[in-house]
């Protein structure tokens, strides 16, 4: 279904944004295969595969921030995997996009859509502006990229809120993939075509809307 999402004026001349909506049928706490080929991709970024981290970092600085003070989701990710820690394993779902993000090096947004109430917004964060974190204190978002929907903020590109985290239970997936310009949209478009094939995989996903901006 296509839910009704927007990007603020002053941003939509410097993101890239791709959004994905998902029906999935199976939620695991953990999946041997998933776990598999979580694995394999650990093993292969660790082996000195090139995953370019360019865009990620160029995406915090078109909007002032220091990716090295307040890094992207996604160079998080590889940050870890590359000092010998493993992904984190959540649930399959979470774990998908958490492999999707580490190997496309972009920041994902994941959420619960039965927990988003639409309108959705994409836009910088005001002062004062926080919400819960998942297993963090107050996620602060004066002047950060912050989706927003009717009850407030719950989402960024670096720590996610706990009001729309995705749990075993979930079964609409609302999957935001942030970019910078330099991103083409076919670009974003392979990375969609990715997450939603190994939602397919691994959780009897089927993609139910996209939209490239």
């Amino acid at each position: 279904m296509a839910i009704e999402l927007t990007v603020s004026p002053d941003l939509a001349t410097i993101l890239r944004v791709g959004v994905l909506t998902c029906e999935v049928t199976r939620v695991l706490e953990q999946d041997t295969n998933l776990a598999s080929s979580i694995s394999q991709a650990e093993r292969a970024s660790r082996a000195g595969g090139l995953l370019d981290v360019g865009p990620s970092r160029q995406l915090y600085h078109s909007i002032g921030i220091d990716p090295t003070r307040t890094r992207p989701s996604s160079e998080a990710l590889l940050r870890r995997v590359r000092r010998g820690d493993p992904l984190p394993r959540i649930n399959t779902l979470v774990d998908i996009s958490n492999w999707c993000s580490l190997e496309a090096q972009l920041p994902y947004g994941l959420y619960d859509l039965d927990r988003v109430e639409p309108p959705v917004t994409l836009r910088r964060g005001r002062p004062g502006e926080a919400y819960a974190g998942i297993r963090k204190d107050e996620v602060h978002l004066d002047g950060r990229l912050t989706l927003v929907d009717t009850r407030g903020p719950f989402g960024n590109p670096t720590s996610d809120s706990a009001r729309t985290m995705v749990t075993t239970s979930a079964r609409r997936l609302l999957v935001v993939v942030f970019g910078p310009v330099m991103v083409t949209p076919s670009a974003i478009s392979r990375v969609l075509d990715m997450t939603a094939s190994r939602y397919a995989r691994f959780a009897g996903g089927v993609e139910t809307w996209r939209w490239v901006a």
